[in-house]
């Protein structure tokens, strides 16, 4: 389906398929605002222009890296407007980053806790558990 000047557009099942995403995605990311709204046809079909397909595509790939919906929304706005330094997205992406290590570094520690939990464990049909006491104690 090709407009004149505004190359193809999509409908939200064909776009949902193009990018490898659920419809409810799309949906969730248009009632947030960060997603405009699509035009629509006579029938109210809605049309996914270039730039709403490009966006949804910085959006997917953007939270695919794991920044949080606001930053999404900072980084979504800057492009849109042109209005950044690499400097600035450099500094988000920083923050971001520590982010990212200060959730590895929790994740290793809980690795480390339900390891040790399972090593003292020997399962079996008894009501003696270390992971339970563990758990309940909350020590």
């Amino acid at each position: 389906m090709a407009v004149a000047g505004g190359g193809e557009r999509l409908k939200r099942g064909a776009l949902a398929k193009r990018h490898g995403c659920n419809i409810e995605t799309i949906r969730y990311y248009e009632n947030i605002g960060l997603l405009h709204a699509p035009g629509r046809t006579a029938s109210g079909h809605r049309l996914y222009s270039k730039d709403d397909q490009a966006r949804l595509g910085f959006i997917l790939r953007a939270r695919e890296l794991g920044f949080s919906v606001e930053e999404v929304r900072s980084l979504a706005n800057l492009a849109q407007s042109h209005d950044y330094t690499c400097g600035n997205i450099l500094a988000l992406t920083e923050r971001h980053l520590q982010d990212v290590r200060d959730r590895i570094r929790d994740l290793r520690r809980l690795e480390q806790s339900l390891a040790a939990m399972s090593e003292q464990c020997g399962g079996g049909e008894t009501q003696v558990c270390p992971v339970m006491d563990a758990l309940l104690n909350n020590e």
